[in-house]
């Protein structure tokens, strides 16, 4: 699994993920900064990623558009930093590899985590 880390998230968190064994890459490495959502997820189907984002937008667009991907890992937290949630991402990634490997929407704050099967109904 390869995450497409979203441009509301710091690059930072290529170089975390991949320190941790997570294969990663930040949008602004691959696509235009003021590109619009659909056009990250398009991308991100296309290229089998895993869009990891802090932008509830992309589950919005999962319900729209009835998609079967790209999965999405929306973290719901104020601080958003490795160094704030990098475990928290960690242990959640381990968790639901699976699912998001299949096609998931997987929301997660501190409190708990939550998956929803894609197609979203």
């Amino acid at each position: 699994m390869k995450l497409l880390v979203d441009m509301n998230l710091s690059p930072l968190w290529v170089a975390f993920l991949a320190a941790h064994g997570v294969d990663a890459v930040h949008w602004s490495s691959v696509g235009a900064p003021n590109a619009p959502d659909v056009q990250i997820m398009t991308h991100a189907r296309d290229h089998g990623l895993v869009v990891f984002t802090h932008d509830l937008d992309f589950g919005v667009l999962l319900a729209l558009t009835r998609s079967a991907g790209p999965s999405v890992l929306q973290v719901r937290t104020q601080a958003v930093m490795p160094e704030d949630i990098g475990d928290l991402v960690l242990r959640v990634l381990s968790t639901f590899t699976g699912a998001l490997s299949k096609g998931a929407l997987v929301t997660v704050d501190h409190a708990a985590a939550r998956v929803r099967v894609l197609p979203l109904r």
